[in-house]
């Protein structure tokens, strides 16, 4: 099972590359938010529908549940708004390991502090190296598209 759910991060960050190049396309001929109302617009129908048809039934609702939780809805919109932006400016490659950066990052701090309610991982060598080793792909991808960029004539990043 254990695979089969890496697997299916695996497919969910394909799926946010592309979501992140289509939305800089659209981003730079209709404006940002209209992009990212859109993302946000067509991806609330679909939730209603896969909740109307597949959700199972809970006995506690999203009223029920502490007031906090509700926030990480809000995270979504940042996300997208940077995303249409970034993309346009530095490319789907860069901006997509940046935000895998941050992630990263991020989700040590809260595994490590056991933040936000979740159990706490402990913080270890292998992990920093993965942070490390993550920041010299950034580099090197960044690095590789500012040299075609500048030698194609389109200025630098």
């Amino acid at each position: 099972m254990t695979i089969i759910m890496i697997l299916l991060a695996v497919i969910g960050g394909s799926v946010l590359s592309i979501q992140a190049a289509i939305n800089g396309q659209l981003g730079s001929k209709v404006g940002v938010f209209k992009s990212a109302f859109l993302t946000f617009s067509v991806g609330a129908l679909l939730t209603g529908f896969l909740i109307f048809f597949f959700e199972p039934k809970h006995t506690i609702t999203l009223m029920d549940v502490p007031k906090w939780q509700l926030l990480g809805a809000m995270f979504g919109v940042p996300y997208i708004v940077i995303m249409v932006l970034a993309v346009q400016r530095i490319g789907t490659a860069v901006a997509t390991v940046a935000v895998i950066f941050g992630q990263l990052t991020m989700s040590m701090l809260i595994d490590n502090f056991g933040w936000l309610g979740n159990e706490s991982i402990p913080f270890s060598l292998s992990r920093l190296g993965a942070i490390i080793f993550l920041g010299i792909a950034l580099y090197f991808i960044y690095s590789s598209s500012e040299t075609k960029t500048t030698s194609s004539g389109g200025g630098s990043l």
